[in-house]
């Protein structure tokens, strides 16, 4: 009977976001897409306690008589890591964190107080997180290579999250006799792939249903932009952008590879990415002189970083005068996720659907014209 309803919840869901599918204006809009976290939870009862992975590769769960196994594996398909599989008999309260992404599950699923050490992540902007810190209830844990053992035995935790992108010091934690998972969801290429990993810390702490009712709202959401999106792009009077990511640092122009989260998030956007036959699934140092080939007449340009006050073209162009002679730069179409000022790191993993209605916003604004950016916001003088 449960399943039963959780089935019709969904259908209804859809079936409302589907309505009016030849009005674009209608389809999607501004206020649907936001959710109140408490109000997506409530209705978590009606929602299974069993898990289905559908879009993330690096995770498999099976049902077995002594428990539910859960196999953790790279989703990257060119990495040699091992996998690493463990059953999951009882519900676990106690976490380590090592990165916002992983924290974005705790925080999504309002089990913010489950997390019971960090590593000394930067720009937290989560209340609860926050009051946990300065109360002493959340530890601090130190960084890869210099952790404080003291600290992480003291927080008492049952499991610890690492992420392979960090380096050191996971032999030493090893040591204390804590169970060690690896998070990869930051790997997967998919943007309902990355959010999926919700489901993970759900069977770990036993609020599967909570899981799958965040996930499917994100999901619905999703999908239902995405459509919209393509539906409005099959029209041959509308015009595709395209768009370029990344700028100079250090060596080289770090751009997203052609196979990598952020290009899939252009191509659901309806925009076409100039570095879409790359073959890399996350980011790559190429020279200058071979993006400015191909990113000059770019419609868009896409940048993320971390900058104390207001980010701005003035401000760009001072990083390098030949930022200026990009279309994107003076048609004033520059895209800016700052990451000192919002909240990207600890919810952009489990708001996909934000992330990329604020592309669509940017590439086809008829499509959400009320809607307010989150996270990537176009760049004034």
């Amino acid at each position: 009977m449960r399943y039963f309803l959780y089935i019709i919840s969904v259908l209804t869901l859809v079936l409302a976001s589907c309505g009016g599918a030849g009005k674009t204006d209608d389809k999607v809009s501004a206020d649907s897409l936001y959710s109140v976290r408490d109000s997506v939870l409530g209705k978590a009862d009606i929602y299974p306690d069993t898990v289905i992975i559908r879009y993330a590769k690096g995770l498999k769960v099976d049902y077995l008589s002594e428990g539910v196994r859960v196999t953790v594996s790279d989703p990257d398909p060119s990495s040699a890591g091992d996998s690493v599989s463990f059953v999951v008999k009882e519900p676990k309260k106690r976490f380590i964190c090592m990165t916002a992404l992983q924290l974005s599950n705790f925080i999504a699923l309002g089990l913010e107080d489950d997390v019971v050490g960090m590593n000394s992540l930067r720009h937290i902007f989560n209340p609860r997180i926050v009051e946990r810190m300065r109360d002493g209830k959340t530890l601090k844990i130190g960084k890869e290579g210099n952790f404080d053992l003291e600290s992480v035995i003291a927080s008492q935790p049952d499991y610890i999250f690492v992420s392979s992108s960090k380096h050191g010091g996971y032999e030493t934690l090893k040591e204390c006799g804590i169970p060690l998972i690896p998070h990869h969801g930051y790997k997967e290429t998919d943007p309902l792939g990355q959010a999926e990993w919700i489901k993970l810390v759900g069977l770990l702490t036993g609020e599967v249903r909570r899981a799958n009712a965040v996930f499917d709202n994100i999901e619905m959401k999703y999908n239902t932009l995405k459509e919209e999106v393509r539906l409005l792009t099959e029209n041959a009077n509308v015009r595709i952008p395209t768009v370029v990511s990344g700028r100079q640092i250090r060596s080289g122009w770090y751009v997203m590879g052609g196979n990598s989260y952020m290009a899939r998030v252009f191509k659901d956007a309806g925009a076409d990415y100039v570095m879409a036959d790359r073959q890399e699934t996350g980011g790559v140092n190429m020279d200058f002189e071979s993006v400015y080939a191909k990113a000059v007449d770019a419609d868009f340009w896409q940048i993320d970083g971390s900058f104390d006050g207001e980010f701005s073209l003035k401000c760009l162009k001072a990083e390098d005068s030949r930022y200026a002679d990009l279309r994107a730069f003076k048609e004033k179409h520059v895209l800016f996720c700052n990451f000192a000022s919002t909240p990207y790191r600890e919810l952009s993993p489990v708001e996909p659907h934000l992330m990329l209605a604020d592309f669509v916003k940017a590439f086809h604004p008829k499509v959400l014209p009320h809607y307010s950016p989150k996270y990537y916001k176009l760049v004034g003088d």
